[in-house]
């Protein structure tokens, strides 16, 4: 198990389903994971059934974050474009109900996470892309440690307007949790 005093971190098991389908049908989400159509429960059931794959053959892994006094689901962590012989990966986190938000689940997770990504897997750097008006967002990643390297203009297209980019790294050098 992957956990410290507050939260834990975990595989996706079938009972997550309903969570699954709530989360990734919210349309308030989209903006955050790319997502322009609905998901049904067939797609996700299959998605938590292949969810066990190696992140070696898969590139990605998607985790459940649960709090521990009441194992109640979060959010969800995610690694992406996971790339083996550069050492690297993407990092992404949704803390779904807003009154979990600002507690420091998802800095625990993140945490979690990068000692996973580092010590684990062995990766030299972790890294995020923030669109530049989730200001908690930046904030987060910042406090973690996380450095600004990178600005992308006009990169996401929400509704007629576009949105900037920041982009966020973390070396495994300057991890020190």
């Amino acid at each position: 198990m992957i956990n410290d005093e507050i939260i834990q971190i975990r595989a996706l098991e079938p009972e997550d389903l309903e969570y699954l389908y709530k989360w990734e049908n919210n349309m308030d989400l989209w903006d955050v994971s790319d997502t322009l159509t609905p998901f049904s429960h067939f797609t996700l059931k299959k998605y938590i059934d292949n969810a066990h794959e190696d992140i070696y053959s898969s590139k990605q892994l998607r985790l459940m974050i649960v709090r521990l006094e009441d194992n109640e689901p979060l959010g969800l962590i995610d690694l992406y474009d996971f790339d083996p012989y550069h050492q690297r990966a993407g990092l992404g986190i949704m803390i779904h109900n807003s009154e979990n938000r600002k507690r420091g689940y998802a800095t625990s997770a993140i945490k979690l996470m990068l000692d996973y990504c580092f010590e684990t897997l062995g990766l030299n750097q972790v890294y995020s892309s923030v669109p530049s008006c989730n200001i908690a967002s930046r904030k987060l990643f910042e406090g973690i440690g996380f450095n600004q390297t990178g600005y992308r203009k006009q990169w996401l297209k929400r509704g007629n307007e576009w949105e900037d980019v920041i982009y966020f790294q973390l070396l495994a050098s300057d991890w020190n949790n």
